[in-house]
Order: structure tokens, then sequence, then C-alpha cells
């Protein structure tokens, strides 16, 4: 497995990195299977594996703990994300001292370790200043507690802001962001990479398969596959929308041009991300073992360049085709009362 370093801390971590929010009420309910998916990842040679509190309600991140239990946790770099809600309390979520110091004890246990190595806000609060959330986060890495801090789908003028912030006050930076990326969502090109790049963050990627539809089984003609995402999140899949239609158009010819190139669908979309210079790890999300094994042995050092030339003729460099696609949007656009004119 290749391994890369991750921004300028010097720890190297291997270029696909185990995401596991299928493991539990969320995707897999055989604790077990789930089990097997990451030591067998694991003895493939990936060494980087991420969850979240919020993923399945903390049951991941326990499936998690027991994985590693037993002598393998010295072997990974673990990391794990707070933010969402986690219980009724309006106060268990977000990205405050009082909640982080509360929910990284909770993690701690777990996950079963006495550490995290690298903790990320998994997304922007508005009502939290940055400075409030980097000095818990600076206390936490003192305290021994967790040895990195990152972001995840935060903004480029966010992920400045807390770069800043963090050199004013003499804080603990952020040194990484976990954005989401794919042959179909692409919009992180334009500024949020080049920010990555411009201060050493080195660089998790998230939803290489575009949640499914670069799995294979979107085609044009042809019944689309039944997806546990789609009720999820309906605006990423309803068909209506003109975001997703011009997906399965994209989808559609990537499958073209994979087949072209020698590759499945999935080991392009892999190969894709990685090609990217400023791209650390992909995370890939296996649900069933099966899955594992197919995003095994994508193309780590990426793809040739008359291969990306021609995803480039499909895909527009620096967008997604879908807007709503991009993980998060500033309540700029989705609070109605701060678009109004007075």
């Amino acid at each position: 497995m290749d391994m890369r370093v991750l921004g300028s801390t010097g720890v190297r971590v291997s270029s696909l990195c185990l995401g596991a929010m299928m493991f539990g009420s969320w995707g897999n309910h055989d604790r077990d299977e789930s089990i097997r998916i990451i030591h067998r990842a694991l003895d493939s040679g990936i060494n980087f594996v991420d969850t979240a509190d919020v993923y399945s309600s903390g049951e991941s991140e326990m499936i998690v703990g027991r994985a590693l239990a037993g002598g393998r946790r010295d072997d990974v770099v673990l990391a794990t994300k707070a933010h969402g809600a986690m219980g009724d309390d309006v106060n268990q979520q977000g990205n405050s001292r009082r909640w982080l110091v509360r929910e990284c004890e909770n993690s701690l246990r777990r996950l079963g370790t006495d550490h995290i190595d690298l903790y990320q806000i998994h997304r922007p609060d508005p009502a939290t200043d940055i400075d409030e959330t980097l000095a818990a986060l600076s206390d936490l890495i003192h305290a021994g507690k967790i040895c990195y801090a990152g972001s995840s789908t935060f903004p480029a003028s966010q992920v400045v802001e807390a770069q800043w912030a963090a050199q004013r006050a003499g804080r603990e930076r952020f040194v990484c962001e976990q954005p989401p990326y794919s042959m179909l969502v692409r919009g992180i090109e334009a500024e949020v990479l080049p920010v990555c790049q411009r201060y050493r963050m080195g660089v998790i990627s998230w939803g290489p398969l575009a949640s499914g539809w670069l799995s294979g089984g979107y085609r044009k003609g042809g019944e689309l596959p039944a997806s546990r995402r789609a009720q999820r999140l309906p605006h990423r899949f309803d068909m209506s929308l003109p975001g997703n239609a011009l997906k399965l158009e994209a989808a559609d010819r990537l499958a073209g041009l994979a087949a072209e190139a020698g590759l499945s669908l999935i080991h392009l979309a892999i190969g894709f991300v990685l090609s990217h210079p400023a791209v650390t790890s992909v995370i890939i999300g296996p649900r069933t073992m099966d899955h594992l094994d197919s995003q095994l042995g994508a193309p780590e050092r990426g793809l040739p360049a008359d291969v990306l030339d021609r995803i480039d003729e499909i895909v527009v460099p620096g967008t997604n085709l879908n807007p709503a696609d991009a993980g998060y949007l500033p309540p700029a656009l989705t609070e109605p009362e701060l678009r109004r004119r007075h």
C-alpha cells in the first residue's frame, strides 16, 4: 500500500483510508462481519481508519474499538470526528469547548483507547467562535487525549480563518481537511485544495464513489438501484432535479471511459481522486466484504494524463454537478432570514 505523509505532521498514512460510516445501524448490522472487514483492510496494508461519533450514534466507534483490541491499535492511525447531535440536549452537539471536551472522552471510551490520533471537527458551527474550538482542541492535544486536530467539509474561507486564528492566538492548528471529492463532485478543486496546499494541510477526501453513483449501477436506460442513502438524502438522488440528471449522464459516460481504460468504474473513481497532488488519502466506506474487495487494488498513484483529460471533458474541473453534494452549505444560503433585504 502506498504511504503518504499527512500534511506537515510527518505521519505516514495509507493512500486508502478505511471509512467506518457503514458499520452499525446505518449500514451493516452484523458487528462481527464489520470487524472482519476492518481486519481484512488492515491485512491488505491500510493503516488509516476514520470514523465519527455520530455514525450509528456511537456504534461505529465501538465496532472500530473492538476490531483494534488485542494488539492492533498501535499499528493504526485512528481518526474520529465530533460536531453532530448525539442526544436530545441542545448542547450535545456543535463545536463548543463544553461539548468537545466531554465528547472526546466519550469517543475515547467507545473506541477503547487512551488517545485519538486525529480528532476532526465534522462541520463548521456558525454559533461558535473558531478560537473557542481551537482552544479546546489545543488543550486536548496538550493533555495527550488527541495527537492532531483537523476539519471536515469546511469552505475554503473557513479553512483560512482557522489557520489565521491559530497563528494569531498561538493555538494548535488544523493539520488536515476532509472534503467531499469525486469525478461528479469537483467543487473543491477551485479553492479548498489549493488552500490546503498553501498551508501544507493533508487532505483526506470522502465520497470517491459519490454516494454510489460511481459504483457502476447508475446507467442510462437501466433501472436505478435501490439506495438506503436515497431515503436519508433524497436531494442527492431525486431524478427530477437537474443536477441528478446530469450525474446520471456523466456516470454513464464515465463507465464507458473506464471500460476503454481497462478499469472498473470504481477503480477509475478512486484513481481519479488519488491523482490530485493535494490529496493524501481517499476514504473508502465499504458496507460488505465484497464492497471492500472491489475497492482494493485501485491505482494508488493515480491515472494517466490522457484519461484525466477525458474525465475533464465529461465533468468540468471545479464544478459540482449537483450543488447539494457539497456536503455543507453556509447559513447565508440555507436560512431565509439571512437573505432578506431590509
